[in-house]
Formats: structure tokens, C-alpha cells, sequence
């Protein structure tokens, strides 16, 4: 709620409260920022916000807003800052959406710049997703596309260089060294993995070292592990530019 407010990406019409909420710094900063942006602020029956609500535990605060716009998968493509190139991560099936909103929220902190979504067979941003994400859906520009192997073909042409995560694969996301190269982490579905052909279509594959008893990691750990490993190197690769102190040299 208060990241929709401070984002500002998509028109808020409304904010409701349930009535008898106990007073809270975060409830008096949902009221500063809807104040300034002239959006009432409403106290309603907590019957009446839990059923409008569409998640679960609703914490007593709702916002009625426009729908999250959708991004150009092209727009996503291009590098605006030289220093920064885009950072994408490309979700293949993710259908669960609790592992959605914590792709999300991971890839968010990490500096993705972009996210792209296949419009069937897939979880989307919801109530529950938008919870998840913590905020991280306000941020995060989203490409909704037709098929993955299709839009692994448009970032092939956009020079995107395309890392499939994948628990069989040999190579270790460690070993990667695409610090000033666009790149596009690709992430698969619970169980099943990359899809046969997204992998194909992958420019490399990689899977993260296991070294204790249990077999994998679910999409949500392994994407968060990944997408901070791939900062980590974005980050070094910034440093080797400007010089280890950030500064020109």
C-alpha cells in the first residue's frame, strides 16, 4: 500500500481503512502520502474491506487502484544508461503465486531492471502476488508476452545475453562473467524446470552448487540466490569501469 503511494507508477482512487484499527506510524504514513496526492481516505466496516479485499489477511488497509501498466518487451531491451545495462528476469510458468510475489521482491532489490511473463500457464500480479512482492510490483516494469522461446528470440536480437537457471545443468551461476553485458536471467516452473525449447533457446545454462542433503531449492530461493549473484557481478564490473573507487580513471 505504501509503496503503490510512493511510487506513483498508476492512479490510486481511494484508500480504505477498517474502522477501530489501533494507531500506527505506517497507518499515519499511508495518510500523509494519500494526502498529498489528494486520495481520500476512507474508514469502512472491517466486514465490508475484508470482502473487497481478494487476499488473504487483508491487514485492514485497501486501495482501490488503476491496473499495473504493461511494459514493451522492446523498451526492456534497450540500455538507457551505459553504466547500467538492463538486468532482466524471465519467468517460464511460474504458476504458484506466492513463488511469483517472491521472485519479485528478490529481483526488485537486487536491480532488475524488468520482468517478462508468458500470458498463459502462468501465475500474474494479483492481490496475493502484489502482497508477496512487498511493494515490488510498483516498481518493476513487466513485459506480458505470448510464449518465452519467442521473447528469448527478441533479446537475442537486442544483444540480451540469456542464462537459464537449471539444477542439472554442469556450469555454476558462480563462474558467470557478464558484468557489462545486458543479460536476462531465466527462471523455470515448480517441478518441471525450463521448458525444453526456453532452454534451448537459453544462451547458457547454470545451476547453483549443492552442497547439503536436499536436492533443490524452490524457484523463489534459487531466483533470489541468482538474481544477488548476478548484481554481485553487475557490481564488480562497475567498479572495474569507474575504478575501484568509483571514480574515473
Amino acid at each position: 500500500m505504501l509503496e503503490l503511494l510512493a511510487a506513483g507508477r498508476r492512479r490510486t482512487r481511494d484508500v480504505w481503512v477498517a474502522e477501530g484499527l489501533d494507531p500506527a506510524p505506517i497507518l499515519d504514513e499511508i495518510g500523509k502520502r494519500a494526502a498529498a496526492l489528494r486520495v481520500p481516505v476512507r474508514e469502512v466496516a472491517r466486514g465490508r474491506l475484508d470482502g473487497a479485499a481478494r487476499t488473504d489477511a487483508p491487514q485492514g488497509v485497501l486501495a482501490h487502484a488503476d491496473t499495473l501498466p504493461e511494459a514493451d518487451l522492446d523498451d526492456l531491451c534497450r540500455t538507457i544508461d551505459v553504466a547500467a545495462p538492463p538486468f532482466l528476469v524471465v519467468l517460464d510458468g511460474v504458476t504458484d503465486p506466492h513463488n511469483l510475489g517472491s521472485v519479485l521482491r528478490s529481483a526488485e532489490v537486487a536491480g532488475v531492471t524488468g520482468v517478462v511473463l508468458p500470458r498463459h500457464r502462468s501465475a500474474h500480479v494479483t492481490p496475493t502476488v502484489a502482497k508477496a512482492a512487498a511493494g515490488a510490483v510498483e516498481y518493476l516494469p513487466m513485459a506480458v508476452v505470448p510464449g518465452i522461446p519467442s521473447a528469448l528470440a527478441v533479446l537475442a536480437r537486442h544483444g540480451v545475453w540469456t542464462v537459464g537457471l537449471d539444477a542439472s545443468a554442469p556450469g555454476s551461476v558462480f563462474s558467470l562473467d557478464l558484468a557489462d553485458r545486458p543479460v536476462a536471467l531465466v527462471l523455470g516452473a515448480e517441478g518441471r524446470g525450463l521448458a525444453r525449447l526456453t532452454r534451448k533457446r537459453c544462451d547458457v545454462t547454470v545451476s547453483i552448487p549443492q552442497l547439503g542433503s536436499l536436492g533443490s531449492l524452490n524457484v523463489a530461493a534459487a531466483g533470489a540466490v541468482a538474481c544477488f549473484e548476478l548484481a554481485r557481478r553487475r557490481l564488480e564490473g562497475l567498479r572495474v569501469v569507474g575504478g575501484e573507487d568509483g571514480s574515473d580513471r
